[in-house]
């Protein structure tokens, strides 16, 4: 079965190379000889890919802080309180549990309803932090808006109260509200300087750890130069018994004119 005429036939390999060489000719470059030639004499350093990747990473890092979204956080505080009669230790370990619990389903279902977002979404936003030393639980909520932020932080502070107070009369321990959150002024995400610093000092890394693992460069060697062989010594070799020293040849004949004249 043949090939129709209106299928089109596939391109010959190398076409587009040759349409580039035939327009490439046409095209030149205004660079005076002198300038070309300064150009092509400047060696390329070696530490070369140090600079490149510093000013890479600190191009990323400038975009990078550009770009984002600016993130905003707030922290509210809650406290464990002894009831009377139970240890002041007490105190601290159920900080501790409580603590562990800010982020679990019941105390986030419960604060959706106040901050406004969706359990999965407000498992993302908050976290907690505690100290071995006091009884004070730290919980802080992210968002891209501040005020935003600050509901989500007094929301899981709210639910967190209500839930262990709901025990207290068994645990001994009851939290209070220590402080709550406002809302933030200035983003905790990073800034642009900031941002610029972290991407220049991470490609000056990568640059230097190019330096460290890339093969080097053979060393040029300079060939010394071994002097041909004399003639001399060849013609002596060939012919030992020939004097080699003229002056001997006419110290030898004028002492054999000498005798004559005195025979």
């Amino acid at each position: 079965m043949t090939d129709s005429p209106e299928q089109q036939q596939p391109a010959a390999p190398g076409r587009f190379s040759r349409l580039v060489t035939k327009i490439k000719p046409n095209i030149k470059l205004k660079i005076k000889p002198k300038v070309q030639a300064t150009i092509q004499a400047i060696p390329v350093p070696v530490w070369w890919p140090l600079p490149v990747c510093a000013v890479l990473g600190t191009v990323c890092g400038v975009a990078y802080g550009a770009l984002q979204t600016p993130e905003y956080a707030a922290t509210s505080y809650v406290v464990a309180v002894p009831a009377k009669g139970t240890e002041p230790t007490a105190a601290l370990g159920y900080a501790q549990a409580y603590g562990r619990i800010t982020t679990s389903d019941s105390t986030l279902a419960y604060a959706r309803v106040a901050a406004g977002v969706p359990p999965k979404a407000l498992r993302t936003q908050v976290s907690t932090e505690t100290s071995p030393d006091s009884p004070m639980i730290a919980i802080t909520g992210t968002a891209d808006k501040p005020a935003v932020a600050a509901d989500i932080a007094n929301a899981v502070a709210e639910a967190v109260f209500v839930s262990s107070n709901h025990v207290s009369k068994n645990t001994g321990v009851k939290l209070l509200v220590f402080s709550q959150a406002i809302a933030p002024t200035e983003a905790a995400s990073p800034s642009l300087p900031i941002s610029a610093a972290v991407g220049g000092s991470t490609g000056g890394l990568i640059g230097g750890l190019v330096l460290l693992v890339r093969p080097k460069r053979p060393r040029a060697t300079a060939s010394a130069s071994v002097p041909a062989p004399s003639a001399a010594p060849a013609e002596s070799h060939a012919n030992p018994n020939a004097n080699t020293n003229p002056n001997a040849n006419g110290n030898a004949s004028a002492t054999a004119k000498a005798e004559r004249e005195l025979v």
